[in-house]
């Protein structure tokens, strides 16, 4: 083996290994299985152009020297975007942890109680600094959770205000440009009407049905917006607040004021800028909304013996529930961000907090009292991190950037310079000496810290306390903060331990060589809005990244904006939308969705505004193409577009995918493809080839970025020619096509830091690495198949009888032994395995895909233990009180109880194999209660003093 090439360390199977599973396929070659499996019309007959494969080793050359072309400024611009201070405790022990990055979001709660809590963790800083009553597990960016907020308070206005026709929604001209582009985007195809303007002059009349305001606001001015928000709700008016998290420490929270909704970034709390992300936004609600807020939302519950257990709560996957009737296509957060903004406070305390918090205003406040005794006015009269200079903004840069500093100038005659957490003393005198060249002075020097409290002088100071709960008061050292991330970590199975073979979810190898830049200072302390030439590295990488995913899509252009696959599908629709009002048909509004697609797609095409018309699927799971044609042809007057997956969300490439692109042409649509199961694609077809228009990529699943536990995911759309025009802008940085649809996501390229992840995975591959990677996809996948074939039959199967990259196997025969599909999932755990898609996306299912990193042993271990289910199964009965599959998953708490109370043995809960005691996995809790935690909704830590009530 040569042990230079990156594809014999990401690809499982190899040798005689590889050969024994075509046998056992019945397939002489891979060849031959991959024509049984893909219709020939849509084969690629060229290779893709990528360059030749690099070595670990070479690339890590390569991306280091990328990096040096990014120029590191002192940057101050702001925006919601600030230089942090990361903890080493938590990038060592999160951000470089496999244990924390591979893990899948934790739809299996007993298996993923360690980032459930870290989660609760970071809801309950939410909550806690914002006032609120509830918060969600995090968002995309803070612009996307303002346009969420937006929509959300659109669906649940009053009957009043319904018959007022209510349709228009107050933004303060305070507000950040990038938040205001993303409110634009959503705005306008749902019929709202943004009314831009201050806050001041604001009439309060009938027809708004809410208003946004930022606090502080962009250019650093703190406004008392109480009696603003107070005289709005008087009329029904309902509120946004866009906080500063870390202000919130010494500020009054919002939440005090009866606002409705609190939303922003929580980046500030040890989470590197990354040139825009990823970055965990926070939404923080009242209860009353507890059914409409977007996202996730971790509750307590309570496991099978009434021990405390946490899961996600209340709408957990709504989009796949309510389709077009869902109040959001978010179906993802930014888990791994979140779990260390929570743990950032969790290790400072609210005693450390209020520190950095104070250390920053100061720095702020005797800034501004030096630059004020140079003669430069200063705007602000209530600030806490940003100050607004009168000066000239051209002279100002030009001084700014000889001596490698960034501002923000938002005007020609004014000057933004926002402090941060890791600004010293001597940066603050290296700003001053920019502002002395301009004034041609040499006398002013901060020598030493004074106390200037311009927050108490004007009464907007924060009197209540936050973070009281033990969690937060407890972890003040490495050692003890080391211990307690730990503890949590083994409380959940990710990649490091086992096979997670999701359906549609790919969960293959994430390399540490395609990790390890992340920790790179050069490219983690970019800000997004620095100058271009200062990120000439990233935009190198990110260029080549996106000729790259447009080579292997077949297309002609890519935007890497959207940051996650949802955000993706919206792009795509609102793409095509801006196509046909260019080309005078704004009236196409019909949106074609097989009644088999992923649930955010219908809740896409609706945020895009158009209308979801359900094509029937056919009794082995494919499209009804007659009845396709039927509808195609009904609505060709008004259709805009068709959605699908392909392979198909069974998992099979449907041969007549070119008929059904034909025929949407024909009819004067577009076609959208979901890009979910690209990982069946690459390098054998592609969307261009099939006959689509546009596709999203999920990077976090076919391109290597891990799943973090649930995010960061990011959903970049390759397009054809025609739609190239139309790509995404951004208010501060040109991006996009010349007839460019506005923001999708705050930042110009999105999630650029794990774009980083992509761009590696792709350069170490090669060509020849990315097609033998989807050939093994689809061998893995037919190898279980066929392992599985006389114990679980297979629900759907290609022309010859081939999957995909991924199978579903009918549970649903074995209700007649009183077994769930939901209790083969729990007993998976036992045999140390995280369980496949569960009843998606048909109910009694389970849906498995391998991917093409795992090894035949690791095949062969999960088929073992299924075929082992089966045969508990077998020996259930209805009218059984426990058995083997109800009773799972087994704790190690159950096991050395002195009691055992159930008819079988410990060693067959525990170790019903015999490599299962090799590398034992634990779950944490036994089976949650999936309905107590909804009834009895509990989001946040518990105050100290419970802890101390129960220590008493």
């Amino acid at each position: 083996m040569n042990t230079s090439v990156f594809a014999n360390r990401h690809i499982g199977p190899r040798g005689d290994n590889f050969n024994d599973m075509l046998k056992t396929i019945g397939v002489s070659s891979i060849e031959e299985l991959i024509f049984e499996t893909l219709p020939d019309n849509i084969r690629l007959k060229q290779p893709l152009d990528l360059p030749e494969a690099l070595s670990e080793y070479q690339f890590s050359q390569h991306i280091n020297a990328l990096a040096e072309k990014n120029q590191s400024f002192k940057t101050y611009i702001g925006l919601g975007y600030h230089e942090a201070i990361l903890p080493a405790v938590i990038q060592r022990n999160i951000l470089e942890n496999p244990g924390w990055y591979t893990a899948y979001t934790p739809y299996q709660a007993e298996i993923a109680q360690g980032r459930l809590e870290a989660l609760l963790n970071f809801q309950t800083v939410v909550s806690d600094l914002t006032g609120m009553e509830l918060a969600n597990a995090s968002l995309l960016d803070e612009a996307t959770a303002a346009a969420e907020a937006m929509s959300m308070l659109f669906a649940v206005r009053s009957r009043t205000k319904k018959k007022q026709k209510a349709q228009k929604f107050f933004v303060s001209e305070d507000i950040f440009p990038q938040t205001l582009a993303l409110l634009e985007t959503r705005a306008e195809p749902q019929n709202i009407e943004l009314v831009v303007g201050r806050h001041e002059d604001f009439d309060f009349a009938e027809d708004y049905f809410g208003a946004f305001l930022q606090y502080p606001g962009k250019t650093g001015q703190i406004h008392n917006l109480k009696s603003f928000v107070e005289k709005a709700h008087s009329l029904e008016i309902k509120t946004v607040v866009a906080a500063d998290l870390m202000s919130l420490v010494l500020l009054e929270a919002p939440g005090s004021w009866g606002v409705d909704v609190v939303v922003g970034t929580t980046q500030r709390f040890g989470i590197p800028l990354g040139y825009g992300g990823p970055h965990a936004a926070y939404y923080a609600t009242k209860e009353d909304y507890k059914r409409q807020i977007p996202g996730r939302i971790i509750g307590v519950t309570k496991d099978m013996d009434g021990n405390r257990g946490l899961r996600m709560a209340l709408q957990t996957r709504e989009q796949h529930i309510k389709r077009d009737r869902a109040t959001s296509n978010i179906c993802t957060a930014q888990v791994l961000l979140a779990v260390m903004a929570g743990m950032y406070a969790v290790y400072h305390g609210p005693k450390g907090l209020k520190f950095i918090a104070e250390q920053i205003h100061q720095k702020t406040a005797n800034l501004a009292d030096a630059i004020e005794r140079l003669g430069i006015f200063q705007a602000n009269d209530t600030y806490f991190d940003t100050l607004l200079l009168k000066a000239d903004a051209e002279k100002i840069k030009t001084i700014a950037e000889k001596h490698q500093i960034n501002f923000y100038y938002p005007d020609a005659e004014s000057v933004c310079v926002s402090i941060n957490e890791t600004t010293s003393v001597e940066d603050l005198n290296a700003i001053l000496k920019v502002f002395k060249a301009y004034k041609s002075a040499n006398d002013v020097v901060i020598q030493q810290l004074e106390n200037f409290d311009i927050i108490t002088k004007h009464h907007l100071n924060r009197t209540t306390d936050f973070l009281q709960s033990s969690v937060f008061n407890s972890y003040h050292s490495e050692t003890e903060l080391m211990r307690y991330i730990k503890s949590l970590e083994r409380k959940d199975l990710s990649l490091n331990h086992s096979m997670i073979s999701l359906g549609s979810c790919t969960m293959k190898l994430n390399a540490a060589a395609e990790m390890l830049p992340l920790s790179n200072p050069k490219w983690g302390n970019l800000h997004p809005y620095v100058p271009v030439e200062q990120a000439q590295g990233y935009h190198e990488m990110l260029k080549q990244l996106e000729q790259y995913l447009t080579e292997i899509t077949g297309f002609s252009a890519t935007s890497l904006q959207p940051n996650s696959g949802a955000q993706g599908e919206y792009a795509g629709l609102m793409v095509i939308r801006a196509y046909h009002q260019s080309r005078g048909e704004s009236h196409r509004h019909i949106c074609l969705v097989p009644s088999s697609a992923h649930g955010t797609n219908p809740a896409s095409a609706v945020m895009a505004g158009m209308k979801v018309v359900v094509v029937k699927s056919t009794e082995k799971g494919n499209i009804d193409v007659e009845d396709l044609k039927a509808k195609a042809e009904k609505y060709s007057k008004d259709l805009a577009a068709l959605m699908v997956t392909y392979p198909s969300t069974h998992g099979v490439f449907e041969s007549s995918i070119k008929e059904i692109t034909d025929c949407i042409h024909q009819h004067g649509g577009q076609v959208y493809m979901d890009g979910a199961n690209m990982n069946a694609q690459v390098g054998l077809t592609s969307p261009g080839a099939i006959g689509a228009d546009v596709c999203h990529l999920n990077l976090h699943k076919t391109f290597a970025i891990p799943h973090g536990g649930g995010g960061p995911g990011v959903g970049p759309i390759c397009v054809a020619k025609q739609l190239v025009p139309f790509l995404p802008s951004n208010p501060l940085i040109e991006t996009g096509g010349d007839k460019s649809i506005s923001a999708i996501s705050a930042a110009p390229w999105g999630s650029a830091l794990v774009c980083i992840i992509s761009y590696a995975y792709i350069r170490m591959l090669g060509e020849e690495g990315l097609r033998r990677s989807t050939e093994t996809a689809i061998l893995n996948a037919n190898y279980i198949k066929e392992r599985l074939k006389d114990h679980y039959p297979t629900l759907y199967a290609g022309e010859c009888g081939r999957a995909a990259h991924e199978m579903i196997i009918d549970c649903r025969p074995f209700k007649k032994n009183g077994i769930e599909v939901k209790d083969i999932a729990k007993r998976l755990i036992d045999y140390g395995f995280h369980s496949p898609t569960v009843s998606f996306p048909v109910a009694g299912t389970m849906m498995i895909e391998p991917t093409e990193s795992e090894s035949k042993i690791e095949l062969d271990r999960f088929c073992d233990a299924m075929i082992n289910i089966r045969q508990e199964i077998s020996k259930c009965k209805p009218e059984d009180d426990g058995n083997l599959l109800t009773n799972a998953p087994h704790t190690q708490a159950m096991l050395t109880a002195d009691e055992w109370q159930f008819n079988y043995t410990r060693q067959q809960a525990a170790f019903p194999l015999d490599y299962v005691a090799d590398n034992k996995f634990w779950p944490s809790i036994r089976r949650v209660d999936e309905g107590y935690g909804d009834r009895n909704l509990i989001c946040s830590c518990n105050p100290i003093e419970d802890y101390m009530e129960e220590a008493s």
